[in-house]
């Protein structure tokens, strides 16, 4: 089985960046921006990556669209789509660019759910978390035509079992 590392808002830091990468077997890895590292910082070798709001590096660009497995993603930050306030504008531009899956951050919520047949995964932040789940971040694991499972993760690794979610495929 394949799996992702999604990851967002961690502000800085490296150390943790680098922990994490190396603490699961991934086939890709995912930052939804706000890293606040330069574009080519050796933690962030192997990510693709987005631009947040406090990415200052030029080089990020404010999106991805990538095809990962049968999967079609779209990696923001989120806060050119304004997702503090609503989705709707994330779900508009899902739409345009037909993506599957839509990841993103800015809000610092972790969560996960299935809105109009797509999924949307917000890792939360492994810095500053806001929520009741701490500093958290997320795995998205493939289960072929069966859909996608995506588990959250504490800083030290253990899953957060509350936020454990299945994207079944209709």
């Amino acid at each position: 089985m394949d799996s992702i590392l999604i990851i967002s808002d961690s502000h800085g830091l490296r150390t943790e960046l680098s922990m994490i990468a190396k603490r699961h077997h991934f086939s890709g890895m995912i930052h939804c921006g706000d890293s606040e590292l330069p574009e080519d910082a050796p933690e962030l070798d192997g990510f693709l990556k987005v631009a947040g709001n406090c990415d200052m590096d030029s080089r990020y660009p404010d999106e991805q669209l990538q095809l990962i497995g049968n999967w079609k993603f779209l990696i923001t930050h989120g806060h050119l789509n304004q997702v503090k306030s609503s989705l709707l504008p994330l779900t508009y531009r899902s739409e345009e660019v037909g993506a599957d899956v839509i990841c993103f951050g800015h809000t610092h919520i972790a969560g996960a759910e299935e809105i109009d047949g797509k999924l949307y995964i917000n890792p939360g932040s492994i810095h500053l978390p806001k929520g009741k789940y701490g500093k958290t971040y997320a795995i998205a694991t493939f289960q072929g035509d069966a859909g996608i499972d995506v588990s959250f993760h504490s800083l030290n690794g253990e899953r957060v079992q509350a936020l454990t979610y299945h994207y079944k495929v209709k």
